[in-house]
Parts: structure tokens; C-alpha cells; sequence
């Protein structure tokens, strides 16, 4: 700040005031300063943010937001297919290991016993290890986290890998253990060691929420090593447990909800009445309708097609409904909150194509896409699935099955559907001829094993070349080799005409898509 003319006046006869002057004037001003998101005033009062952790705040919510969300998802149809579509779209159709020890023999050796215990690896009996995913991916995202907890077996039990998966709700975890512990500490139901890694997880043997559990003693808990457990949750602080995914709109469904059951009733009332007799008299206008039956006895129920007689009632009116104005409009600004606060797209939330061309929904899935990868990358793969990995080679070296107790691993997430197939696979096709991209690494995008691809096209060819057969370029045509006929359309008269292409009239420009949207 400057000074004023009148500190220039003081300055002529008193600098060293002046100055003084100046510098408390400017260190006023400058507590005055500050963010208008921390202001304390009328239009902040009742905003409630305390300054407590994320342990302390989950701790007093955290069962009660999964209880809710899983109320919602049995009940909801929007909150169930928010669920729905990011598990679909982090698992699909599953997250695939592949073994990259660098030695050929060890990998395929790896892969194939990883491959036959897939199908044995739930501990429950009912599942694979991709609808395992499936199904983890999804308590994670509805009741905010998941345990797994590695199940060793005897090799007597007849399994590839004396191995198996156990998935554990979050409910499972002990909620009231939480306090000092020697040295250590526990945090609802996680017991930490005195440098803070994990060092237990305190377990019900049964549901605390199931009947039978309940009457044989399941609450009660005890610590299982956490090498046991693999704990899958999001942590957007450093906080021990999770939170649904949803629990930002959790309001907002329930609001929803509550409006559009308003909205069906008011309709159900309005179409009930249909008509109200009411007095000849101007005295008896105001006389409230008196409904009865056939007995005379007062009817406090709506039905349909109902006529209400005031008392002395001669003159008739027919009931007209009332037009409900703004409830589409309403409903889809409650969606757009809703995918929001699910991390969602709108358009794949609701199904709802109508406002948007190629290139918007084309912006809006990479986006998502890059949130799905991620999630996949930074979260899913790390928590569970490096852990059964690890778990997996550890069994099979004890077992006797592979020589070493740790094999790299590569993991393919599910491919994800290209909006325009053509132009991502001459994308794919510059990207391998640029040398910018391997063609092992378009493989694995598609979700599929490279060397299992790259073996199935040797074999194909190698079968092709044992009958003798030539691929040409064009589709249509086949030539057998050391023979002078050919199916080729352009020399065989008695060919059948090639087909029109139905490329030519395909849109393909999103250019022009945009303009005939």
C-alpha cells in the first residue's frame, strides 16, 4: 500500500511516525485478507466442518453409510446401476495375470497351474477367480471395502494349488476394538504395530448381522496375521477403512426417491376423486366433502372412480387433474448430482443417448476410461490382486509345483469397447509400425495373453500351410495351393458377384456425424 499525502505531511516533520504509520496500516490490511471459504458470518452459519481424521469420522459413520447404501442398491434402481456399471467396467471380464519371469518354460508352466486352479480357488465353491473379482469389486464399491483372507489347504483336498480365497464383508471386522495396545494400537478392529504397519485383523467367526451367527457366540473376535488378509478399500485420506463409493448422494437418491413417491401419490389421489357433489346453497360451498359408503358410514380411503357427496349435495363437478410442470426437467438434473457423486457418466448411468453426438460421448468415456485405469492400476491391482498372486507362487513352490516362491507377474485389465472400432485399429496398426507401441502390448489392451494369441496364430497358420491354403489379402478369395481353380469372384464365372461393400454408405466421419446430429 502506498502512502497517503497526509503520511507525506507527517513524514515532513516526522519520518520515523510516518513510517510507522504505513507499515501498521499495511500489516491491517493484510489481516483482512484471506479465503472466503473460511469466513465465519451469516451465510456460513450452520456449516459444521470439524477438523477431526478420517479414522474418527469413519468410525461414527461408517456403518451406518454402508447399511444405507446397501438399502439403496436393494431398492434403487439408479444407485444399483451406478454399481453396476463401474464394476463392469474396472472388472469385466476380468483382470488376467500373466507370468514374465523371462524364462519361457517357467512361464508357461505358471500360467497353465494358474489357469486350472481358477476354477477351484473360491473357498465357497461357487465362483472363479474372475468372478471373484466381480465380486469384491463390488463390495467395494457398494459397502466400501472387502477383506480376502487366504485359506491354505491340505494337499489330500485334491486342489491344483492347496490354496483358496475366502471373501469377507466389511461388516466381519471388529468395529469396537479400537484403542492403545502395548506398544501398538488398534483402529476399528485393525491392530497396528508401533511403527504403523499392520499387524492383525480382529475378525468375527460368524455375520454380526446373521441370526445364527448371533446365537453361537459370532461376536466375539480374535486377530488374524494380516499376511492373511488382503484389504481392498479407496483411501482418499490415510484412513485404515473405507467408505461406499456413493456415499456423497446418498441424500440425493434418497430425496429422489421421496419426490417421485410424492409425485405418484399426489397423481393416484388426483385420479381417484372422480367427481364432488356439493350443496345448491351459496352456505353450504363451504362444507367440506363428506365421503361415505352405502351404509352412510365415513370413508377415509381414496379408490378409483370415487364420487364425494357434501351434505345436501345437488350440483355436480368433475375432478381435472393438475399438469405437473419441471418433473422430467427435475429428475435429470437429480441424475447428473447422482453421476457425479458416483464418479459416473450421466449417459451410462441412466441410458439416456438423446444430448449427446460422437464426440461428446467419445470426450466424456476417456475420461472416465482414464479414472477406470486408474482405479484398476493405482488401487484393485496392488490391493488384491498382487497379494493372491504372491500367495499363489508361494503355495505352488510349497507344494513342489513350481522351483521358486516368487514369479513376476504382468496383469491385462478387460479391454475397453472402442466407440469406432475402425479408427482405433488403424491407430493400434500406426502406433506398431511407428514403433511407438509393441504388438504385445495392443494385445494386452484387448485383455487377452499375448503369448497365448501369438501361439494360436502359429498354430493356424501352421494348419493352413498343412492343407495348403493361401489367405489372400481380399477376404473373399481362398486359392488352394498346387491347384489351377480359384474362388476369386473376378476370374470364376460361376462365382457368386461379390457383395457391395457396406463400408460405402458407413458414417465414419465424426465430423460429419456431428453435423447430421
Amino acid at each position: 500500500m502506498s502512502a497517503t499525502w497526509f503520511d507525506h505531511a507527517i513524514a515532513t516533520v516526522a519520518p520515523r511516525m510516518a513510517a510507522r504509520r504505513v507499515m501498521a496500516r499495511q500489516a491491517f490490511e493484510s489481516l483482512t485478507r484471506g479465503y472466503d471459504g473460511a469466513a465465519r458470518g451469516r451465510r456460513t452459519e450452520g456449516w459444521r466442518a470439524p477438523g477431526s481424521s478420517a479414522d474418527t469420522e469413519i468410525g461414527v459413520a461408517g456403518a451406518l453409510l454402508r447399511d444405507r447404501m446397501r438399502d439403496l442398491v436393494r431398492n434403487n434402481p439408479h444407485a444399483a446401476k451406478a454399481v453396476a456399471v463401474l464394476v463392469n467396467n474396472i472388472i469385466g471380464a476380468g483382470i488376467m495375470p500373466r507370468a514374465a519371469s523371462g524364462d519361457d518354460t517357467l512361464d508357461r508352466t505358471v500360467d497353465a497351474l494358474f489357469e486350472r486352479w481358477t476354477a477351484d480357488c473360491d473357498a465357497d465353491g461357487q465362483l472363479d477367480f474372475y468372478g471373484l473379482q466381480t465380486l469384491i469389486c463390488r463390495e467395494m464399491v457398494e459397502a466400501g471395502e472387502v477383506l480376502v483372507r487366504r485359506r491354505p489347504r491340505r494337499s489330500s483336498d485334491g486342489l491344483p494349488v492347496p490354496l483358496q480365497l475366502q471373501v469377507l464383508e466389511a461388516d466381519f471386522l471388529d468395529a469396537t476394538k479400537s484403542g492403545a495396545l502395548g506398544a501398538g494400537r488398534l483402529v476399528q478392529g485393525i491392530e497396528f504395530d508401533p511403527v504403523g504397519k499392520r499387524r492383525a485383523y480382529w475378525l468375527h467367526a460368524e455375520h454380526p448381522g446373521d441370526a445364527y451367527g448371533a446365537l453361537q457366540n459370532g461376536l466375539q473376535s480374535r486377530p488374524v496375521p494380516a499376511s492373511e488378509i488382503a484389504h481392498v478399500y479407496e483411501k482418499q485420506r490415510t484412513q485404515a477403512r473405507g467408505v461406499p463409493w456413493g456415499a456423497p448422494v446418498i441424500r440425493s437418491l434418497r430425496d429422489l426417491d421421496d419426490y417421485e413417491v410424492a409425485e405418484l401419490v399426489r397423481k393416484k389421489t388426483e385420479a381417484c376423486v372422480t367427481a364432488i357433489v356439493f350443496g345448491d346453497d351459496e352456505a353450504q360451498q363451504g362444507i367440506a366433502p363428506s365421503v361415505v359408503d352405502a351404509d352412510g358410514n365415513r370413508v377415509e380411503q381414496f379408490e378409483p372412480g370415487l364420487i364425494a357427496y357434501a351434505r345436501g349435495g345437488k350440483d355436480i363437478r368433475f375432478n381435472q387433474p393438475s399438469a405437473t410442470g419441471g418433473y422430467g426437467e427435475y429428475k435429470r438434473a437429480s441424475l447428473h448430482t447422482i453421476s457425479a457423486g458416483f464418479r459416473v457418466p450421466y449417459e451410462l448411468l441412466t441410458g439416456d443417448l438423446s444430448q449427446v453426438n460422437y464426440s461428446s460421448i467419445r470426450a466424456g468415456l476417456v475420461e472416465f476410461r482414464r479414472q477406470i485405469d486408474a482405479v484398476q492400476w493405482q488401487l484393485f491391482i496392488p490391493m488384491f490382486c498382487a497379494p493372491v498372486w504372491r500367495w499363489f507362487t508361494e503355495a505352488a513352490w510349497a507344494a513342489g509345483q513350481i522351483p521358486s516362491p516368487t514369479v513376476p507377474v504382468e496383469w491385462s485389465p478387460p479391454k475397453f469397447e472402442a466407440v469406432d472400432p475402425q479408427k482405433d485399429a488403424m491407430a493400434n496398426l500406426l502406433a506398431i509400425r511407428s514403433g511407438t507401441m509393441t504388438l504385445a502390448e495392443v494385445i494386452a489392451r484387448q485383455g487377452r495373453n499375448p503369448d497365448a494369441v501369438l501361439a494360436e496364430i502359429a498354430a493356424t497358420n501352421a494348419k493352413l500351410d498343412a492343407l495348403g491354403l493361401v489367405l489372400d489379402s481380399d477376404p473373399r478369395r481362398v486359392t488352394k495351393t498346387g491347384s489351377a481353380q480359384t474362388s476369386d469372384p473376378a476370374t470364376d464365372p460361376d462365382a457368386d458377384e461379390p457383395a457391395d461393400d457396406p463400408s460405402a454408405d458407413a458414417e465414419t466421419d465424426p465430423a460429419q456425424a456431428d453435423q447430421q446430429d
